[in-house]
């Protein structure tokens, strides 16, 4: 089984420690889920692990090798969804997903692929300005799951979002997970917390581990 270990990881913003030494495991057909308040730095974490931010110290291990300086393995192995809409406005769904698969693949997985788990037929002529913060989320992980990553980094995907697209979005990431991805998630959302199969605390920049029951009242007066 392949386990991505994230060690030590750090992330300051000037006198500020965003992340101290943040350490934990990903295993392969698991959710792990980070909790925390807005500005608790979850985001952070996030950019840092998919390499849109550089930390101050720490490493991603896959197999040996360490991802945050690999660029090619870790552009292979992982798949990043940010909380902002990372697709070109001005072309369709169509336009925007013939940049990820070919004109076969995307056919077929359209019909009866991941795709069209994710609902995306429904609205794959709509430009992405047209589209409801919903299509949009559901587009973009449609993108990014096109390359096969074995782990997905989801920030808040289904906030905001209404509940037809919060199912969607959760069956996706229930069978995914099913298939042996590892998530790991930045959440608000008590669906989502259900899929989870580990939990952690991110507060004041340290990671503290979570034992979600059931009892948001409870995890809410941690936060």
């Amino acid at each position: 089984m392949v386990i991505m270990n994230i060690v030590n990881i750090k992330k300051s913003y000037k006198k500020k420690n965003v992340l101290n030494n943040i350490t934990l495991s990903v295993e392969e057909g698991s959710c792990v889920g980070i909790l925390g308040g807005n500005g608790s730095g979850k985001s952070t974490l996030l950019s840092v692990l998919a390499g849109v931010l550089k930390p101050d110290g720490g490493s991603v291990d896959w197999m040996g090798q360490d991802l945050l300086h690999n660029k090619e393995l870790r552009t292979q192995i992982l798949g990043y969804v940010p909380q902002g809409n990372p697709l070109l406005e001005e072309l369709t769904a169509w336009d925007n997903l013939l940049l990820w698969y070919d004109k076969n693949t995307l056919k077929q997985e359209l019909e009866s692929g991941v795709l069209a788990m994710l609902g995306i037929p429904e609205f794959i002529k709509v430009p992405v300005n047209k589209m409801s913060g919903g299509m949009k989320k559901r587009l973009s992980i449609g993108c990014v799951v096109a390359a096969n990553p074995k782990v997905l980094l989801l920030d808040e995907p289904s906030a905001a979002l209404d509940l037809v697209c919060k199912e969607r979005i959760y069956n996706y990431l229930k069978d995914y997970k099913q298939q042996g991805g590892r998530i790991l998630l930045a959440t608000h959302d008590v669906q989502e917390l259900d899929l989870c199969d580990k939990w952690y605390i991110l507060k004041n920049g340290f990671l503290t581990p979570y034992e979600y029951d059931g009892n948001v009242h409870h995890l809410v007066g941690k936060l």
